[in-house]
Parts: C-alpha cells; structure tokens; sequence
C-alpha cells in the first residue's frame, strides 16, 4: 500500500474501521461537515447517521448519476464553500453495482482545499494497484475476505498526519490504536492473500474480465430485456456485476430458487443478500423498482463452466 508499518492497524472487519475512522475523526480532529455519496456501504452511512444525531457534525451528499458516479464539480464547488473543518468519503469502488470513483482525482481536490479524505476501498484491495501516498488518502479500510483471506480481520490505514486516538479501550495492543488480543492467525492470513492477491493481479483480472464478458453475452443472449446496473466500461469493478431483469412473476423469488439451484448471488450487497426490496443504492441511481436486481460476484476460481451453468439456470427462472 506504500504505507509505514507505523500507519497500518488491524480490526475486525473494514465495518469496525470505518466506524473507527470517520467516529474519531469527529471526536480528535474537529471535523464539522463530512461530504459523501448516497451510495457507501451501509457501515458508513450508518455511522454518519450516528454521527448527524449525536455530534454537531453536519453530513453533505452528493447526488449520483444513473450509473453511479458522483459529479466532480459539485464536489469541489461543496468544499470550496465549506466554512468548517471537512472531510471527504468517498469509497474506492462499489460493492453492489461495481462502479469506480476516481480516487486520485478526489484525493488531488482535497489536497488543493486541505480536507480530509477517507476511502472505503474494501472492494479494491487486491483486486487492483493502491497506493496510499499517491492517492492522497488520510484513511483507507480493506477486509481480508474480499481478497481470498479469512473472515474476521480488516484493516485500517490511518495517514501519521491524522493519527487518532483508540475506539476501543483496553490494553496497548496495536500500539495502543486497538485494545484487545490480535487476532494473530487472521493477521497472517490477510497479509499471506493480500501479497498472492498482488503476485496475480494481472493474471487475476484477465480471467475474471473473461468470465464476466461471457457471463454478460450469455445473459444477453438467452434473456430478452435484460440491462446492467452501473458503468460498462473499465470503470467499473471486473469482479462485481448487477444484473437488471425484465418484470417476471418469478422475480420475487429470484435469489431463493438461485440458491436452490447451487447458484450463490444476492440481490445487494452480501450483508444484506437476504432483502427483495430496491437498496439504497439501486434507488439512488433511480433504478426501476418493478425489475429485479440481483449481484454476481466472480473470482479468479470461477470457471466459464460455471458462468454457463449459472446462466441456463437463470434464463430458465426468468423466461
């Protein structure tokens, strides 16, 4: 990550992380104003939810295109007018329908008016280059699960220029950032995929670009009216593909006959794969809510025997 060691802290879960770094940045920094998307992941608009009902600190969203993104002028014209201490998040790369933001550019924007910039990058790491100092991030999540580690164990980057103080009190574990007794194992298994992660990189993503296009052709070519929720060109993430169905009797219970199949996809993100409803992030983008979204997720294990076996079990649920 082009980090220092002395930078770099380990949490339970990129959840804890977030919450640590935006709940913190409040409490030690005297951040007042927090600019963000309506489409973060749940354990950030959570704890800025918390963060507007218990501090006086204000939340700003910006509003998304169809496709996701946010408006770079708009997110420079709210810093540039903010009168209190801001701070950006912005995540990396979209965990449900898989668009990017251009993290380098937002980093340059909060250079140039010396914000704060935190980055959900939980989707990225592994998956693609990060690099800390180039980006010009403050604070930066990952979770060991999303790049082939355990379950259990995040990650949280937090700039030497921004140090805070602990979220959870105790002992002096992680240099006194984190109370509590390492999850040791779990640390060995991030650092053992996230450096395999990286070795393979290239190779990872040429394969996985390969079964996603054939996924994509497939779907197109079996299911008449099918779209796609989010960018189609390269910035999007190559693992993460929101599918939009036509309206069908059978929608309702799309997920379930999936799974039923030996198929595993949710209709959101994983954390909320259980939920039939439109989530906050397909009605941000104005998604039509009488067609059904559901999430495919690929990896550098899924084999175009699966991607063709997964896509005449859907046709055959949908037409």
């Amino acid at each position: 990550l082009n980090a220092s060691v002395g930078e770099i802290f380990f949490t339970s879960s990129a959840t804890e992380a977030n919450n640590m770094m935006l709940k913190n940045a409040v409490q030690d920094l005297g951040i007042r104003h927090i600019i963000t998307s309506p489409t973060e992941h749940h354990c950030v608009l959570h704890s800025l939810d918390y963060l507007a009902r218990n501090t006086s600190c204000t939340i700003d969203y910006l509003t998304v295109s169809p496709q996701g993104k946010i408006d770079m002028h708009q997110l420079e014209e709210k810093i540039s007018k903010a009168d209190q201490k801001t701070l950006v998040s912005i995540m990396f790369g979209n965990n449900e329908i898989g668009t990017m933001h251009d993290i380098q550019k937002i980093g340059e924007l909060c250079r140039k008016h010396q914000v704060l910039f935190h980055c959900d990058a939980v989707q990225v790491l592994g998956n693609y280059p990060v690099d800390v100092q180039s980006l010009g991030v403050h604070f930066l999540s990952g979770s060991a699960h999303k790049f082939h580690g355990p379950k259990g164990i995040g990650l949280a980057y937090i700039s030497s220029d921004t140090m805070l103080t602990p979220f959870i009190h105790g002992g002096a574990q992680e240099r006194n950032m984190r109370a509590g007794t390492e999850n040791v194992a779990g640390i060995a298994g991030l650092a053992t995929a996230l450096d395999w992660s990286v070795a393979k990189m290239a190779e990872n993503h040429r394969h996985i670009l390969e079964i996603k296009h054939a996924f994509i052709e497939a779907l197109k070519h079996k299911i008449t009216g099918v779209d796609f929720n989010g960018s189609e060109d390269a910035t999007t993430l190559a693992h993460i593909l929101s599918v939009s169905f036509p309206p069908h009797p059978a929608g309702d219970l799309l997920v379930m006959n999936l799974d039923i199949a030996g198929i595993s996809a949710s209709s959101g993100s994983a954390c909320s794969s259980g939920i039939e409803t439109d989530s906050h992030v397909l009605q941000a983008i104005g998604h039509d809510s009488r067609r059904r979204t559901i999430r495919f997720s690929f990896s550098p294990f899924t084999s175009l025997e699966e991607i063709a076996f997964a896509s005449e079990k859907i046709a055959a649920l949908v037409t």
